[in-house]
C-alpha cells in the first residue's frame, strides 16, 4: 500500500494485505467522520463570532483546507515531470466537485442565496474554468497563463476580505469567544489533518482490497483514485448538510474550485517551467463538461436567486455520465478525442 508515496507493508502475503487494509480502511473512515465535525463545526463557529458570512468562510479558510490533496498531488506531479496528472487530477477534482458534491449538496439543501455575494464568486468561477479552457486550446497551459489566472483568483480573495471585513465591523467577537479561539483554532486543524489522513488511508487501503479481490485496475482507477483527491469536501460536506450548513458547503465548493484552476495548475505550470501538455481528450470533452456542469450550477442561480433541486439532479446525471464515458473509452467501447 502507498501512503503519501511511500510503500508500506509489501512483504505481506495477499491475505494479511487485504487485512491489513480493511482495519486500515476503517480508521481512515473513523477519522474522515470525526475530522469533518471538527472541521465542519470549528468553521461554522468562527463564522458566526466573527460575523463573517459563512459562505466566505467556506469560500477561503474551508476550501484552502480542503484542496490540500489536490494541491500536494499537482505540485508533486509537475516536481515529478508527470504535467499530464496535474492537468488531469485538477480538472477533474473540479468535476467531481461541481457534479457530484455540489450536486448531493443541492439534493439535500437548495435554498436561497445572497445573489449579490454569490454573483461575483460564481461568474469568477465560471470565467476561470472558461479561461482556463481558452489558455489550453492550443493544446498546452503556457507559463505566461500564471498571470491572468493568478489575476482571477486575486480578484476572489480581495472581494472575500472585503466581505469578511464588512461582516466583523457589524459582529465584534465577546470576551467569552475570544479565550474559545485558541481551542477552535486546535480543532480545525485537527479536523483539516484528520480528514486529509483519513482520505490517503480509505483511497489507498480501498485500492488495495479492490485489487486483492480481483476488481480491474481501469474501474479502480475512475473510481477509488478519481474520487480520492475530493474525498475531503464530499465529507466537508455531507456534515454540512447533516449540520444544516449549506452556505458553508456551497462555498467550499466554489473556492476549492476556483484554487484548483486559478491557484493549483498555474503553480505547477511555473514549477514545471515550460508549459503543461494538454491532450486532445481534455479539449474535446474533460473541459467541456466541466464548464456545462459549471453553468448547470451557475447561471440559473444568478438568475433566480436561489438553487433549485433539479440543478442537484442534474449535476448527478452529468457525474454519473461522465464516469461512464470516461470507463467506455478507457475500455475502448468509445473514442473520445
Amino acid at each position: 500500500m502507498e501512503f503519501f508515496g511511500f510503500t508500506l507493508f509489501g512483504s505481506l502475503d495477499k491475505g494479511a494485505l487485504i487485512a491489513v487494509a480493511a482495519v486500515i480502511f476503517v480508521v481512515g473512515l473513523v477519522l474522515t467522520i470525526k475530522g469533518g465535525d471538527w472541521f465542519v463545526d470549528s468553521a461554522s463557529w468562527f463564522a458566526e463570532a466573527t460575523g463573517i458570512p459563512k459562505f466566505v468562510v467556506g469560500a477561503t479558510i474551508v476550501s484552502f483546507a480542503t484542496t490540500l490533496p489536490e494541491m500536494l498531488v499537482s505540485v508533486r506531479a509537475a516536481m515529478n515531470g508527470s504535467a499530464q496528472l496535474a492537468i488531469g487530477n485538477a480538472v477533474g477534482s473540479v468535476t467531481a466537485n461541481t457534479t457530484l458534491i455540489m450536486g448531493v449538496s443541492l439534493v439535500a439543501m437548495a435554498g436561497v442565496v445572497n445573489r449579490k455575494e454569490f454573483s461575483l464568486k460564481g461568474g469568477l468561477f465560471l470565467a476561470a474554468v472558461v479561461g482556463l479552457t481558452l489558455l489550453s486550446i492550443s493544446g498546452s497551459l503556457p507559463v505566461w497563463s500564471a498571470g491572468i489566472l493568478w489575476a482571477i483568483f486575486i480578484v476572489f480573495m480581495v472581494s472575500n476580505v472585503i466581505e469578511g471585513k464588512k461582516g466583523a465591523q457589524n459582529d465584534e467577537i465577546d470576551a467569552y469567544e475570544k479565550k474559545a479561539i485558541p481551542k477552535k483554532l486546535l480543532f480545525f486543524i485537527l479536523g483539516t489533518a484528520s480528514i486529509v489522513l483519513g482520505a490517503e488511508f480509505l483511497v489507498s487501503s480501498g485500492k488495495t482490497i479492490a485489487t486483492g479481490i480481483g476488481i480491474s485496475e481501469t474501474i479502480i482507477g475512475f473510481t477509488v483514485i478519481a474520487l480520492g483527491t475530493s474525498l475531503p469536501e464530499l465529507v466537508t460536506t455531507l456534515t454540512a448538510i447533516r449540520k444544516k450548513e449549506n452556505s458553508l458547503s456551497v462555498g467550499n465548493v466554489i473556492g476549492a474550485n476556483i484554487i484548483d484552476t486559478t491557484l493549483i495548475l498555474p503553480l505547477c505550470a511555473v514549477i514545471n517551467g515550460q508549459a503543461l501538455p494538454v491532450e486532445r481528450v481534455n479539449l474535446v470533452f474533460d473541459f467541456p463538461v466541466c464548464i456545462a456542469a459549471c453553468a448547470i450550477a451557475i447561471i440559473p442561480t444568478i438568475i433566480q436567486g436561489k438553487f433549485k433541486k433539479w440543478q442537484g439532479f442534474a449535476l448527478l446525471a452529468v457525474y454519473v455520465l461522465y464516469m461512464l464515458f470516461l470507463i467506455l473509452n478507457e475500455v475502448g467501447v468509445v473514442a473520445l478525442g
